[in-house]
């Protein structure tokens, strides 16, 4: 079930597109038009509005749903007669388009509330398959892959400080008993020994450029550089919306590209990235390009942070990409 946060974010965004004046009123009279939203969910809406809780969330959502009705890159003013909440399914396949919402079927809105995340995926996916192609198989230890010298000095060292004879002499024979004893053993955020440490710290270097001289030997034409610059913005086959609220409250309205579109208006004249360790293994990246209709230059930059997706040795490295460029300040994401 989605969280109460989430439901009130992506319901009320909706609610507020069918025509009425104030928000109470709308959940008052619990709107059938909504597919996949029960008297449950109004139950829990209504009970929430009442305590006033997440308030906030309930205004911004309101008046995000409210604009776009209104606005003429939207609904233009014209009710919609079919509004679909996907609510927390679970996807039949890899969905391009994060959508929370689909209106009459074409239009497509992703409810987006202090986050500047744009996507988790495998380090594999992002640097060597560059997203562009998903597939399952065996998890891959990407710290153990891109930097094998450091990862084994610091499993030592690591294993060490722990002095559990039980626990492989290889990392990469830990079993899931063995991962419940060393987040047993290693809690808090302190490593267990100084020697621990220093090992990560050389480590996080190696692989935060390793990483990134990776991704660079893979971006190995400028076709490739633009693709992916589309797949980390999340631009897809055809056009969607972002309607929420950026982490320093700012209102987020716009319309996200597609590559046809991101062509007509800017021409990418550069991509570029490199390894930058901030306590854990990171990557920045940055693109330049020149904005046809005047010929400005404008760009746009994140990082991507890569660590266990369960604590120290606890689980298979992730990739977290973030957006750093301001939502509203963003080629390709055209405010509405």
């Amino acid at each position: 079930m989605a969280d109460l946060r989430t439901e009130i974010t992506e319901i009320v965004t909706g609610l507020s597109m069918l025509g009425y004046r104030e928000l109470d009123h709308a959940l008052g009279v619990r709107p059938r038009l909504v597919s996949n939203v029960t008297e449950a969910h109004f139950d829990r809406l209504i009970e929430a509005r009442d305590k006033g809780e997440f308030a906030d969330e309930f205004e911004t959502a309101w008046d995000n749903g409210h604009q776009f009705a209104y606005s003429e890159h939207g609904l233009r003013g014209r009710a919609p007669w079919r509004l679909e909440w996907k609510g927390p399914h679970r996807p039949p396949a890899y969905e391009q388009i994060p959508a929370d919402l689909r209106i009459d079927h074409v239009y497509l809105v992703s409810c987006k509330y202090g986050s500047n995340v744009l996507m988790n995926a495998s380090p594999s996916h992002v640097f060597d398959r560059l997203l562009a192609e998903r597939r399952g198989g065996q998890p891959v230890d990407w710290f153990a892959q891109v930097s094998p010298a450091a990862h084994k000095d610091l499993w030592q060292a690591f294993r060490s400080a722990v002095d559990d004879q039980s626990l492989p002499i290889d990392a990469a024979q830990l079993t899931a008993a063995d991962r419940k004893v060393l987040k047993a053993a290693t809690k808090g955020r302190a490593w267990p020994s100084e020697e621990a440490a220093e090992a990560y710290k050389w480590m996080v270097v190696d692989v935060s450029n390793q990483s990134a001289e990776r991704w660079l030997n893979n971006l190995d034409s400028d076709g490739s550089r633009e693709e992916m610059l589309w797949r980390l913005l999340r631009f897809a086959p055809s056009p969607y919306f972002v309607l929420g609220r950026a982490i320093d409250g700012t209102p987020l309205r716009y319309r996200v590209a597609t590559p046809w579109d991101f062509r007509q208006a800017f021409e990418l004249k550069a991509f570029d990235a490199w390894g930058d360790a901030l306590g854990q293994p990171v990557v920045q990246w940055r693109a330049e390009m020149r904005r046809r209709a005047d010929g400005a230059p404008v760009s746009v930059k994140g990082h991507i942070e890569v660590r266990w997706s369960h604590g120290r040795f606890g689980g298979m490295p992730e990739a977290k990409v973030y957006l750093d460029t301001p939502h509203h300040e963003v080629p390709g994401y055209f405010p509405i």
